[in-house]
């Protein structure tokens, strides 16, 4: 089933920019194994703790991504192996990822996590606390962070006209973050937005990174 679920997946983003993310949260290792074996490469977690005891079981090509909210005490955890931290909301979280790669001398890839829904328990920075963060000194001063988009979780919902409000909203972000701060810079492409439910639309307005779990392992 997973392998299957998989493959159709990757069927509907083959000739699109996007990429996979498969959500592996709760699911237990030999499941990602099967996820593995399927030919996906790039792992979403949403805690740190059980991320960092998932890691050591998996083989070492996987690209892992931290799609959940980060605390800066418990970047030290993931850093020596993280790819990519999709939550970054502030400039504290980004000097503490810093500082945390600069000690395994490594560069971890970081998107901008922007708050798009209506809901709000979601987390996420506005456009002008962004552009305040990329304008500042300390910003300017990173070397083992680099920043590559942005990412977005839209309301739970079944509205299709609000999903595309709220991802439009985050593709025009990205395009004027692109514009501002990063117009040079060939590794700043993505956009992740779209998950199981709503993945589809988020296709259509441009998503680089869909991450998806139940679609894939069914529902919890």
């Amino acid at each position: 089933m997973i392998q299957e679920n998989i493959h159709r997946i990757q069927q509907q983003l083959a000739g699109t920019a996007a990429r996979l993310v498969v959500v592996t949260k709760t699911h237990p290792v030999e499941r990602l194994q099967e996820a593995y074996e399927a030919g996906a490469r790039i792992f979403g977690e949403n805690r740190v703790q059980e991320m960092a005891a998932k890691q050591p079981e998996l083989p070492a090509d996987v690209e892992w991504h931290l799609i959940g909210h980060l605390q800066t005490n418990k970047v030290k955890y993931i850093a020596p192996f993280v790819h990519t931290i999709q939550s970054i909301d502030s400039l504290k979280l980004l000097l503490e990822i810093e500082r945390q790669a600069a000690k395994h001398n490594r560069i971890i890839e970081g998107l901008l996590q922007f708050h798009i829904a209506d809901e709000e328990t979601k987390t996420g920075l506005s456009l002008p606390e962004a552009e305040e963060m990329l304008r500042s000194e300390e910003f300017r001063g990173l070397h083992h962070v680099r920043l590559t988009g942005v990412m977005g979780v839209a309301t739970f919902t079944d509205n299709e006209d609000q999903l595309r409000r709220e991802f439009r909203a985050l593709r025009g972000y990205f395009d004027k973050l692109k514009a501002l701060c990063f117009a040079d810079d060939a590794a700043f492409r993505e956009v992740s937005m779209g998950m199981s439910s709503d993945y589809a639309l988020a296709l259509r307005e441009g998503s680089t990174l869909i991450r998806v779990g139940s679609a894939i392992f069914g529902a919890r």
